[in-house]
């Protein structure tokens, strides 16, 4: 096969060569989320010519992405971001095929999304979805490729390679509500996720390519005030490979189940004057904006669960945070617990402040 000259330097590496760049050109990958991590993932597995990137990611961009983002620019605002980065893409390097999938990875979606890749790289950060990836990974027996960010902090691992330990292994997940910040409420320094999406995109080109040391059964924490690296070592825990694997073979062969009620600021702003709607503030106290009209409760995430074990179960509860980030995650938590009634504000106060009320 010959292949065009933008491909020459990596091509000439004794590691590479050729054949390397045929198996670059054969490979599929999966990206799930098109944000902070994943922009320079897709950037530099497009670059190096991977024949086929999918992009999932049902968000739009915002100008606050801007900054750390750098597939968008501000005529970009209000539009998908898969479909916009695929554009990028494909004019930054027309030789590949990019997919993009206008949606997020849930339990609907996760089968279509999954069946034909052989790498899935979590770029997201929603706690819900990197369980689900996990399990989806385990099931079709392909790596995940995870990093994540935490002010100026970042992870990096790789699970499930060639039977390796899987996220739940690190991190098994507990039937309890847990606190997930993100970038949008801590805030993030723009460099950091572009450093850590590029060692995400090194170790997917390590792995098609079969070279160097995978960053299996290992977690790299980056700090990025003062450049260090910790490498922490962690065992596969043969139970949580099976809840983990049962857990995959569920999410794909399942039919779809009901998706989390959200409901637009229109609606959310009539139900703040029904006395018999329980609204919800999930954020934690010191944030803002605050609501400055309409009866609701503050009880940060962390506090939900003993907080509603007073309510009945057909209560109708309308959640909201700052991005609707967490209020989905508090969604989906309370009607796991049997509440039948349950919405939250799709994209948040943030949506809200944009409307006069």
């Amino acid at each position: 096969m010959v292949y065009s000259k933008r491909y020459d330097k990596q091509i000439r590496l004794t590691e590479i060569g050729l054949s390397g760049q045929e198996k670059l050109g054969k490979a599929k990958v999966l990206v799930i989320g098109a944000g902070g991590l994943g922009c320079p993932v897709l950037q530099n597995l497009v670059a190096a010519g991977v024949g086929c990137v999918g992009i999932a990611d049902g968000d739009v961009v915002e100008e606050t992405n801007l900054h750390r983002q750098l597939l968008y620019t501000k005529d970009d605002c209000g539009s998908n971001k898969a479909v916009v980065a695929a554009e990028s893409l494909l004019r930054q390097n027309p030789e590949v095929q990019v997919i993009p999938y206008a949606c997020f990875f849930t339990q609907n979606t996760a089968r279509e999304l999954v069946s034909d890749y052989h790498i899935l790289v979590d770029c997201t950060d929603n706690l819900a979805a990197r369980y689900l990836i996990n399990d989806a990974a385990l099931a079709l027996n392909i790596p995940m490729v995870y990093a994540s960010i935490h002010k100026f902090e970042g992870q990096l691992s790789v699970f499930n390679y060639e039977n390796g330990p899987s996220y739940r292994c690190l991190f098994p997940e507990k039937d309890r509500l847990v606190q997930v910040d993100t970038c949008a409420d801590l805030g993030v320094l723009g460099v950091l996720p572009n450093i850590l999406g590029a060692m995400q995109a090194n170790e997917v080109l390590k792995i098609v390519l079969g070279i160097g040391t995978v960053l299996s059964s290992k977690l790299m924490l980056y700090h990025g005030l003062n450049n260090s690296i910790q490498i922490i070592d962690f065992q596969k825990n043969e139970f949580e490979i099976s809840k983990g694997k049962q857990q995959g073979f569920n999410l794909l062969n399942s039919k779809p189940s009901a998706e989390v009620n959200s409901i637009t600021t229109t609606e959310f702003l009539n139900a703040l004057s029904d006395e018999n709607n329980l609204v919800v503030d999930v954020r934690e106290s010191y944030e803002e904006p605050k609501l400055t009209t309409g009866n609701y409760k503050s009880v940060p995430l962390a506090q939900l669960e003993s907080f509603v074990i007073k309510y009945h179960k057909n209560t109708r509860i309308l959640l909201f945070c700052q991005n609707g980030t967490r209020s989905r995650l508090a969604a989906e938590y309370l009607s796991k617990q049997g509440f039948t009634q349950v919405s939250h504000l799709q994209n948040g106060i943030e949506a809200l402040e944009k409307t006069t009320y």
